[in-house]
């Protein structure tokens, strides 16, 4: 392999994806350009080509960012897991197709039939595809964490936060961008902590902004979901570590990281953030 040094530009296209994915793996870690330029570009050689490459095959099996990230890592016990969660998705979504397939094989079959009924079939897509908006949980936790996990929105939620979650949507793809954005916020927390970066700082307070936003984004601003998110966490963390089913979810916080973004949030609700 030569050493060949590329541009974003020129090495997206090479990679065929976008500059701004380059630029998002960066952000998050996952993708380090080999370098920058006295300007500040960004240089990549055939080194970050091949990082790219298993990148783009594991995100194209169904991982997570974390995920693959963990597996760039060569934590061999989480590519375990991880691949037997793979298998687990693939299984059940033949089993999920397989069921598909048998419901309209035995509404072809009825057509002929004079006690055919159209609203039948329209309950079994009905519930094929409410089965399909929920398994893509299944993926990532085992049905004991999956218990533990309602157990404990039920211990920590009021009748009336719960009523508020009523009908909502949680996607796949919510899930991961909302990974990425505590990922990439805990990052930037450990860097500027590290640094011993002023919490009162320009990029301190875009923290603060981003972690309240996030929080936000979830909250909608109710104080019942608030204070049930807040409870839930208390709850969950008072579990043993081998029975807390979002531990591998949380982002990894010292002490001193914690005390940094808890300054940095006190900073900016001082200053009249939301």
């Amino acid at each position: 392999m030569n050493d060949a040094k590329y541009h974003t530009g020129e090495f997206a296209r090479r990679a065929s994806v976008s500059p701004r994915t380059l630029r998002f793996y960066d952000r998050i870690g996952l993708l380090t350009p080999s370098g920058y330029t006295e300007s500040g570009y960004r240089i990549y050689g055939d080194e970050d080509l091949a990082t790219l490459q298993q990148i783009l095959a594991l995100k194209y099996l169904g991982l997570s960012l974390e995920e693959i990230r963990q597996c760039l890592n060569r934590r061999s016990e989480s590519l375990s897991r991880v691949l037997q969660r793979q298998k687990r998705q693939m299984t059940e979504k033949r089993q999920h197709l397989d069921r598909v397939i048998r419901a309209l094989d035995a509404a072809e079959a009825s057509l002929a039939s004079e006690s055919f009924e159209w609203s039948s079939l329209t309950r079994v897509i009905e519930a094929m595809q409410m089965e399909q908006d929920r398994e893509w949980v299944k993926s990532y936790f085992t049905d004991k964490q999956l218990k533990m996990l309602s157990e404990l929105v039920t211990r920590s939620y009021s009748g009336e936060a719960m009523q508020m979650f009523a009908g909502a949507v949680w996607t796949e793809e919510d899930q991961k961008r909302a990974s990425a954005q505590w990922q990439y916020l805990h990052d930037e927390c450990k860097r500027l902590a590290a640094l011993g970066a002023d919490p009162a700082g320009e990029e301190g307070q875009a923290l603060a902004k981003l972690k309240t936003e996030l929080l936000s984004a979830f909250t909608k601003g109710k104080t019942e979901v608030e204070t049930g998110l807040k409870q839930f966490w208390s709850n969950h963390n008072a579990l043993p570590t081998g029975e807390q089913p979002l531990a591998d979810w949380a982002p990894d916080m010292t002490s001193p990281d914690a005390d940094f973004i808890a300054k940095v949030v006190a900073v900016y609700q001082a200053n009249g953030g939301a």
